[in-house]
């Protein structure tokens, strides 16, 4: 019997994509030859992955998953090539899957997810089972990015329009089991999902992207022919409309136009007793920023023509 080394399993699995342990596998049915090993996992349909890896997976869906105690939560976007696979039982009990991975496990980071053991089959790491969802299903499969959050508090979650927007949110309190507390939460997840948000609070908007508003008021300013003496007044005010557009606490509330969403964290907070406070949160919108494959049927036409 030959000797099956980490290192050749790991060449195994870098020309096929397969999972480590059907590299290994593959490995000890054929005695340890590299050849016959790949011929042996095409055969089995295991190292079809490793084509679909330039494909573009820009659909898929953002899955959540909260500990029953409520102080742990995860939002994952997983993503697939097509709308259609997205909807199938096979790609969302994976993808539930990983949520409930990153939320027990806490990776770092997407690296240490691809290498941890998922939490419900040791046998197996995130990365052997992306591979094996990537044959199964027989579409490219990729997790994106994740957020994870822990706290004394209280995590909430919105998952909107079956995975399209996913938001993860972190409230500090001493009444988390509270419902009002908890139906606050959800309230503040539905604000992120429909409202956008840039940060929770002024101190936290990026600066960069404070500078570019205020030199893009400030020339719209003098281009209109206002007097150059009045100019920061304009801008300071035009920078006070920004805030009430991408901070959190001073957006109007989508449920109730009257007050912010600062101002109902108090109402609440003053009606359980206790302060109330909104550490951060996550908001993924699937396959926001990944270009899209654009099918040419002329092209495809003509490259079958020329064959």
């Amino acid at each position: 019997m030959a000797n099956i080394t980490a290192a050749l399993v790991k060449e195994l699995r870098e020309r096929t994509s397969a999972g480590m342990m059907d590299c290994k596998k593959a490995l000890m049915e054929n005695d340890g030859d590299m050849d016959k090993a790949i011929d042996w996992l095409r055969e089995k349909g295991l190292a079809q992955a490793a084509k679909k890896a330039g494909r573009i997976a820009a659909e898929g869906a953002v899955v959540q998953y909260i500990t029953e105690c409520g102080k742990v939560g995860a939002v994952v976007e997983v993503n697939c090539e097509t709308d259609f696979v997205a909807k199938t039982d096979n790609f969302m009990n994976f993808a539930n899957g990983v949520a409930k991975h990153v939320a027990l496990a806490n990776p770092a980071d997407l690296e240490a997810l691809n290498a941890q053991k998922f939490v419900d089959d040791q046998s197996k790491t995130i990365e052997d089972m992306i591979s094996d969802a990537t044959v199964a299903i027989g579409e490219k499969i990729s997790i994106r990015r994740f957020a994870r959050y822990e706290t004394t508090g209280l995590v909430s979650s919105y998952i909107h329009m079956g995975g399209k927007v996913g938001v993860l949110v972190e409230v500090a309190t001493e009444a988390a089991d509270n419902d009002a507390v908890k139906e606050l939460a959800h309230d503040i997840c539905l604000q992120i999902a429909a409202a956008k948000p840039e940060a929770v609070r002024r101190e936290e908007v990026n600066a960069e992207n404070l500078e570019k508003e205020k030199e893009i008021y400030r020339v719209k300013a003098l281009e209109s022919g206002k007097p150059e003496k009045i100019v920061d007044k304009i801008v300071e005010g035009q920078i006070e409309k920004y805030y009430k557009e991408v901070c959190l606490l001073e957006q109007l509330f989508v449920k109730d136009g009257d007050k912010t969403i600062k101002g109902l964290v108090a109402e609440v907070a003053k009606a359980v007793g206790s302060p109330i406070d909104v550490v951060r949160y996550a908001r993924f919108e699937r396959g926001e920023g990944i270009e899209k494959r654009k099918d040419d049927l002329a092209a495809e036409i003509a490259a079958m023509q020329a064959k």
